[in-house]
């Protein structure tokens, strides 16, 4: 159990010395995750920046997610799911270009420079708060991977076994401090996850 997502970080930024990680930058996922990043980039004294996914919500039930895009446009589709679920071809065409849109405008709420960052041959570590179904995680890293990264790693605090292991096949290492078999929800993890603030958010990326 963590204190709150900064306890968490500060965990994570332990192991990742221990394990001798190194990084050129560390890529938090808004916004939970950027009280997470700021302990880990500081740790591995690496600059701090975002990666920015959407979830695609299915018709009727925007919770569930058929899928999830970044803000370059990279995606990753839940085929179980639209094969269970068969959204219409047009709505899932409207639904990625919708929200891709959004992660394009977060994206730029949080980057004073605009525009990726160049990570071509970069180490790239990509931080979230923790890890239900991997959805937004797999769009980011997807995103990175695009972007040229010579080296990836996903590091989280908490994340359900089933999703952390798909996404072993989208990074080079998946770091993650807990991982029960009886995960329900992130949010179960820690004693104090409230939900973090744009204005916020920004300050972590500030400190740097």
């Amino acid at each position: 159990m963590y204190d709150d997502r900064t306890d968490a970080g500060e965990r994570l930024a332990t192991e990742l010395e221990r394990r001798d990680v190194r990084a050129d930058i560390v890529l938090g996922i808004p916004r939970g995750a950027l009280p997470v990043a700021r302990p880990v980039a500081d740790a591995l004294d690496a600059d701090l920046d975002v990666v920015v996914a959407r979830k695609m919500g299915a018709p009727q039930n925007p919770e569930v997610a058929l899928g999830a895009v970044a803000s370059d446009g990279s995606v990753w589709y839940n085929d179980d799911l639209i094969d269970r679920l068969n959204p219409s071809a047009e709505y899932l065409e409207e639904i990625r270009a919708e929200e891709a849109d959004n992660a394009r405008e977060k994206a730029d709420r949080y980057r004073a420079t605009g525009g990726f960052p160049d990570l071509r041959g970069n180490r790239v570590v990509v931080v979230d708060d923790g890890v239900a179904t991997g959805a937004t995680a797999t769009a980011c890293l997807r995103q990175v991977q695009e972007a040229g990264a010579d080296w990836i790693a996903l590091a989280v605090p908490v994340g359900s076994p089933l999703a952390l292991g798909d996404l072993e096949r989208e990074a080079d290492a998946v770091i993650a401090l807990q991982t029960p078999a009886n995960f329900r929800a992130v949010g179960q993890y820690y004693r104090d996850f409230g939900q973090v603030t744009d204005a916020e958010a920004i300050e972590y990326l500030d400190r740097g």
